[in-house]
């Protein structure tokens, strides 16, 4: 890309949000990053400026939108505990959506856009046909999924509205780490697998659980499509120059178009660690569905996202490299 942008990155220190921002550099862009702290850490920053704050906060918001100009927003702060979510749905609802709403109301009322919203996989809910396409029933099961279903209505009104365009991009499930070892996962709890899986190995006097091996699928546990973070990023950018270019406002499946089962994972570990994943296997999740498995073809077509990291051994290999780092610390 030819043209330095500015731009704004909520929520730039957590998981997805500091690759984003990597990313960003990397392609020559101008960032700036909006975070509270609460659940990233600043340390995970390669670049950029960072402004502590929140942006459910109108003051906050105007402050940073009359300073500078910026040529588009990418909105990483949403909570993404499920079960979180259902415990503590009024917490949800004021970050995701509430939150969502000041920020949305500010760029329009300063012309600021467009954006890119990082969305989720749970927007559909149970699943009716795998491989999940952008047209499947968007049903969620959740306060997480209805919120973040809820926001990606109000882009659409918003587009309608106000002319503020947008793409929401529907993660599956995000995996690995930064190619280079300086960044990875450090949610607090941790619930991903993978992660949690090279825990174990790290931690001798831990188990891995196998949440059921009785599934309709081949070796029993279920499926999930992973999809490396630095693809992710890199699909934000497409996004970006999608949206520059003129773009409608619009939403995308983002993962590997393939799936790999819990087995696959742990011996996939096993092959690049060296040394097998202790497991315990205890009942099934509720809500558990057996196959996860996103269709990405409509993001590599409009888009033009060509993921690649997308071998199950390469997004172990970078996530083990960066659980080293993250034990050494």
């Amino acid at each position: 890309m030819s043209t330095r942008k500015s731009l704004l990155v909520i929520g730039g220190c957590g998981y997805i949000g500091s690759h984003m921002v990597s990313c960003l550099i990397d392609a020559g862009h101008q960032v700036t990053v909006l975070d509270d702290l609460s659940t990233g850490f600043s340390d995970s920053l390669l670049g950029g400026e960072l402004i502590v704050g929140n942006f459910g906060c109108r003051e906050t918001l105007d402050a940073i939108f009359s300073k500078s100009k910026y040529d588009g927003v990418l909105h990483f702060a949403s909570l993404i505990q499920v079960g979180e979510s259902v415990a503590q749905p009024a917490t949800y609802y004021q970050n995701n959506v509430a939150n969502t709403l000041t920020l949305l109301s500010a760029m329009v009322d300063h012309k600021v856009g467009p954006l890119v919203f990082s969305s989720t996989a749970a927007v559909f809910g149970e699943p009716s046909y795998v491989p999940i396409d952008e047209v499947h029933p968007r049903q969620p099961m959740n306060p997480y999924g209805m919120s973040k279903y809820m926001v990606e209505a109000m882009l659409q009104d918003f587009d309608s509205a106000y002319g503020l365009r947008s793409v929401s991009l529907r993660y599956f499930n995000a995996a690995g780490a930064d190619p280079q070892g300086r960044i990875g996962e450090r949610h607090n709890p941790e619930t991903h697998l993978i992660p949690l899986a090279l825990r174990a190995l790290l931690d001798e006097s831990s188990n891995f659980k196998v949440f059921g091996d009785d599934y309709d699928t081949p070796d029993g546990t279920c499926i999930r499509d992973y999809v490396h973070v630095a693809d992710l990023a890199e699909a934000h950018l497409c996004a970006l120059n999608y949206l520059w270019q003129g773009g409608a406002t619009s939403a995308f499946n983002l993962g590997s178009g393939s799936g790999f089962s819990v087995r696959e994972i742990l011996d996939t570990i096993r092959t690049v660690v060296g040394k097998p994943v202790r497991v315990e296997t205890v009942s099934r999740r509720a809500g558990d569905p057996a196959r996860l498995v996103a269709d990405s073809a409509l993001a590599m077509t409009q888009l033009g996202w060509t993921p690649k990291y997308s071998s199950l051994e390469t997004i172990v290999r970078h996530a083990w490299q960066w659980e080293q780092v993250r034990h050494r610390k």
